[in-house]
């Protein structure tokens, strides 16, 4: 049984079709990054598959369950979702905001027990911000911040993690040590991941699969080898680059070709 099924999705703002026919299957314990150029729709594809829009045809199954039959408290259980839109200007502490990951396993005002506590710090060691349980999250800087929304991914114990930009506005520090955990939770904690990213050279060295979206369609999908390419990349971005092998992953790796003659 697949994670994740998507069959003829197709979704519009108003006239416009953001999505356009997309097939998509994630198998259990995949990790693939979604990539492509500004306004290719990869955001809403995240959307449509954690069931926050509904698509005008086509449909979303999580582990062989057709999305819309699940209410939110389930599918919560199946998946967890870390968004570009997550504030950290709440009135909350580090630790508040990581046990908010358990409110899918509680009913009406039932406080969480000791065990959604214990879930909560492990999922604050596993991400390394237990000395930061204490802190306001909005004092946060964007890496730890980061940290803390994957943290509360973590602590709602689902086997399917979906991220969102997850290293946006990051220096590049942060960025590979944030996609070292993302790496180390799809190895060591077995997660299926998806994650939206407009980084290609990021997505090609911690991504084992790539999909590129293109207006709205599925242009290219599969190991990233196969799909990072010179010709690839200049059909859908429209810009002409050089692509060679990473020394360091052995992934490949984009080089832009500027004129800095000029």
């Amino acid at each position: 049984m697949n994670a994740i099924e998507a069959t003829g999705l197709m979704f519009r703002y108003r006239d416009d079709w953001v999505i356009s026919g997309v097939d998509l299957t994630v198998k259990n314990d995949e990790s693939i990054a979604v990539i492509g150029p500004n306004g290719s729709g990869k955001s809403t594809l995240l959307k449509l598959l954690a069931g926050i829009v509904a698509p005008e045809e086509g449909r979303v199954s999580i582990e062989g369950v057709p999305i819309k039959t699940l209410g939110r408290k389930a599918l919560s259980r199946r998946m967890a979702l870390v968004s570009q839109e997550g504030s950290g200007q709440f009135p909350f502490t580090v630790a508040d905001v990581v046990l908010m990951g358990r409110a899918p396993y509680l009913s009406g005002f039932q406080m969480e027990r000791q065990g959604d506590h214990e879930r909560a710090r492990r999922a604050m060691e596993t991400t390394d911000i237990a000395d930061l349980a204490d802190r306001p999250i909005g004092m946060l800087s964007g890496g730890e911040r980061q940290r803390a929304f994957i943290a509360r991914a973590l602590c709602q114990d689902t086997p399917i993690l979906l991220l969102d930009e997850p290293t946006a506005f990051l220096d590049i520090a942060h960025q590979v040590s944030l996609l070292c955990l993302i790496r180390r939770l799809h190895t060591s904690h077995h997660k299926t991941i998806v994650s939206v990213t407009h980084d290609i050279n990021l997505a090609a060295s911690f991504f084992d699969r790539i999909v590129i979206l293109s207006d709205g369609r599925v242009s290219a999908d599969g190991r990233p080898e196969e799909v990072i390419t010179e010709d690839t990349i200049k059909r859908v971005y429209g810009t002409t680059v050089l692509v060679d092998t990473n020394p360091v992953t052995s992934r490949p790796r984009v080089t832009l070709m500027t004129d800095t003659g000029r």
